[in-house]
Parts: structure tokens; sequence; C-alpha cells
């Protein structure tokens, strides 16, 4: 419960934060600008995931995850995979820029934009910097220890911002997002070592401790390409589909939807994971009652959010935001419906933590497919609302396969489940008094 106050009142912090910062900068920003960020961000993520290792969770899960050997040898691991990730984004974005050049590449979308691959190859150093970070940022999720890491996640924050500003108020320009990016990477990398308690790292290699962490972590590399695919591919997709400005309003949309993504998520993965883990390993009889323990809380938030901005996504994006950004008002409220699937994260993690990685891996196969056909398809019939549909499809596809594997651990009661179901009209409710007062002050 402390870790998930922690974790929570942090990111509840950041959010405030980067969301009043994104409000500052759109005013100083045009909206292609944001459009461009989200693809350059969208490719160095995709790169990312598509060598994830998946060695914080390897770390968090097994009986070495505290002996210097083995968090050395991830630290190692770490650090040789962010240098070759950085050139792969220069090479990535080498071939962009000849795509470009050569006029192959949709005239007028994102891709096309000359902008674009200098973006990438810059941001790219945030992969070698953050491959530096300290395992002790690893040790303390894995003991909970949430409040030094939240610390230092609010102070880089602060320190990337303020970079981010202090560069747009001298030019106006999208160079301002990337630079205040790599500042907040890097105060993060250097506060790891300075802030945290635990093994100090340094260049080791152990043959026991890496074999072991790639037979955890080789699901989850698979995993984490299809889940990229999965996160990245409406992105991926609009991008060809669309000019930048309907890409920055859809970022603007997907920003409020992320949140609420990462809030939920971040409960789950920093403080339901390594709970259960723990459970899965010592008490393994009481898995069932300490998963609805998490899963009641994370349900309940997400019945109540999702039917909030189901209802009053447009009133708040006009509010917040300038005509330039109206369209985001109605995207967000179809998205507010994917927020429905995400108490079901809870039984994946449940899943990893008794070292099922391989059902990660099935369940993205199926999310992706689903995406990728979808979307084009919405977009072929009903344009953009079309295609936006389609991405809340993928969410749900999955679910089907996570009964399959979750009835046989007999994780899933119907009572319990329908028990939560009522915060989903109240939160409609109180998003219907928000567009009643919004109204009311406005005449």
């Amino acid at each position: 419960m402390n870790a998930g106050v922690w974790s929570f009142a942090g990111f509840s912090f950041s959010y405030t934060f980067r969301f009043g910062s994104n409000l500052l900068m759109t005013r100083l920003l045009l909206p292609e600008m944001f459009g461009l960020m989200a693809m350059a961000m969208m490719v160095l993520i995709g790169l990312a995931l598509f060598s994830d290792l998946g060695i914080k969770q390897g770390v968090v899960q097994n009986k070495r995850g505290g002996e210097p050997a083995f968090l050395n040898t991830a630290w190692s691991v770490q650090i040789l995979r962010g240098i070759v990730l950085c050139v792969c984004a220069c090479v990535a974005s080498f071939l962009l820029g000849l795509c470009s050049w050569l006029e192959v590449l949709p005239k007028g979308s994102v891709y096309a934009d000359p902008l674009l691959p200098y973006l990438i190859s810059v941001l790219s150093l945030s992969m070698v910097i953050s491959g530096f970070e300290s395992t002790k940022s690893i040790q303390a999720s894995r003991d909970l220890l949430l409040a030094k890491v939240t610390r230092i996640e609010i102070v880089s924050q602060l320190i990337g911002f303020l970079v981010m500003l202090s560069w747009a108020l001298a030019r106006r320009e999208v160079w301002a997002l990337v630079v205040g990016t790599l500042a907040s990477v890097a105060s993060r990398t250097i506060l790891t070592h300075v802030w945290l308690p635990g093994v100090s790292n340094r260049l080791h290699w152990d043959q026991s401790a890496y074999r072991e962490l790639f037979r955890f972590g080789k699901w989850l590399f698979f995993s984490s390409v299809l889940f990229f695919a999965a996160s990245s591919g409406d992105r991926i997709l609009l991008g060809g589909l669309v000019n930048p400005a309907v890409l920055g309003s859809y970022s603007i949309a997907f920003l409020f939807f992320s949140s609420i993504d990462q809030l939920l998520n971040k409960l789950i993965v920093d403080v339901t994971y390594p709970a259960l883990s723990e459970v899965a390993r010592e008490r393994r009889e009481e898995l069932g009652s300490a998963y609805y323990k998490f899963h009641s809380i994370v349900a309940a938030m997400s019945y109540f959010i999702s039917g909030l901005l189901m209802l009053s996504g447009a009133t708040i994006v006009s509010t917040l935001y300038d005509s330039r950004y109206l369209q985001a008002g109605w995207m967000l409220e179809i998205l507010a419906a994917a927020i429905l699937s995400f108490p079901f994260r809870v039984v994946t993690q449940t899943f990893l933590a008794l070292g099922l990685a391989h059902t990660f891996f099935y369940l993205n196969v199926v999310r992706v497919v689903a995406l990728f056909i979808a979307l084009p398809i919405g977009f072929r019939f009903w344009e953009v609302e079309g295609a936006i549909w389609g991405v809340v499809l993928s969410y749900f596809s999955s679910l089907p396969l996570i009964l399959y594997y979750a009835v046989p651990l007999r994780l899933l009661k119907l009572r319990k489940e329908l028990l939560i179901l009522p915060m989903l009209p109240l939160g409609m409710l109180f998003g219907e008094l928000i567009n009643r007062i919004v109204l009311l002050v406005r005449f």
C-alpha cells in the first residue's frame, strides 16, 4: 500500500506537471511540431521494444535479483543495447531521409517531412544515455522502495521542462521538445547512480546470469516487438494516412488516453507485479486472493475514468486547448472506451509472475493482427473516426485468449467482476456533470 501511494502520487504529480507543460507548449509551438515529435519518438520506442530482453522484469522475478554479479551483468547488457539502438536509429533516419529525397513516401504525410530524420538521429542519443542508468532503480522496484524512485522521476522531469521552456522561449521550434527530452533522460540516469541505495555498477559478465536473463527474457523480446506494433501501430498507420496537423490533434487526444494508461500501468507494473511475484515464489496458494486485491482497485479506477471521458472528453479538450485542437475532443471520447480493457492487464502480470512469459507473445499476436486489420478497414469506410474505433477494437481483441489462460488458474470470479461494473455509469454521471458545469460557466 505504501508503494502504491508513492507510485500514484508520483505519477499524479508527473502527469499534472507534464499536462501543464503541454498546455504551455501548445501556445508556443504549432500542432505540426507535436505530430513530428510523436512520430520520431515512435521510431525510437519501436527500436527499444524490438530489442527488449525484459531486464527489469527478469531481475524482479529472479531469485538472484539482488546479487552483484547478476545486476552488473544486467547493466552491461543494458549499455550494449543502448549503443546498438542508437546506431540502428541513425541508420533508420538515413534510410527515411533517402526515401523522402527519392519521393517514394506519400506527399504531405508525416513520413515525408524533411525534418523527421534529423529528429530521430538526435533523439537516439537518449538511448545511449539511458543505457547507463543504474540497476539501483531496478533494485528499488524489486523491493518496492518507490519513494526514492519517485523523487528522481520528479526532479528529472523538472530539469527537462526548464530546458525545453528556455529553448522554446528563445526559438519557437520543434528542437525545444528534443533537447528537453535529452535533458530529462540524462538527469534521471545521473540521479539513479547518486541518490539510490544498492549495488554500485561496474562492467561485468557472468555467463550463468546472462543465460537466466535470456531464458526469461526471450519471450518478452518477441512480445515487445509485437507490443510496439500493438501500442504504436495506430500512429504508424495514421502517419501514412493523414497530414501532420490531424496526427498532431490525435497526439493530444492520445496524451490524455496514454496518461490514464501509464497511471494504471505504473500501478500494475511497479506494485502489482513485484508483489504478485513474491506471492508466487513464497505463498502460491494465496495468489487468487492477492490477485483480486489489485484487480478490484484497477478495475474501479478504469471503469470510472472511462465513463467520465466518454461523455466529457470534447468538453475537457475545448476548455483546455484552442480551436486548432478541437478534433482531439471527439477522438478522446472514442479512445476512452478502450480504458475498459485495462483491468485485465493485472491478469497478464500474474501470468508473468508465474513465469508464463510465453502468454505475452500470444496475446500481443492477437492484438497486432486485430489492429492492422481493423484500423485500415475503419479508415477506408469511415475515415479518421472509423480508424480510431479500429484502435479501440484492438484493445479488446485479446480478452478471449486471456480468459482461456486465466480460467484454469482460477483467477477470475464473475461475481467480483459484476460488483465493480457500477463504477462505469457513475463515471458517466460525473462526465455529464462536468459538461453542465462548463456550459453554465461559459454562458
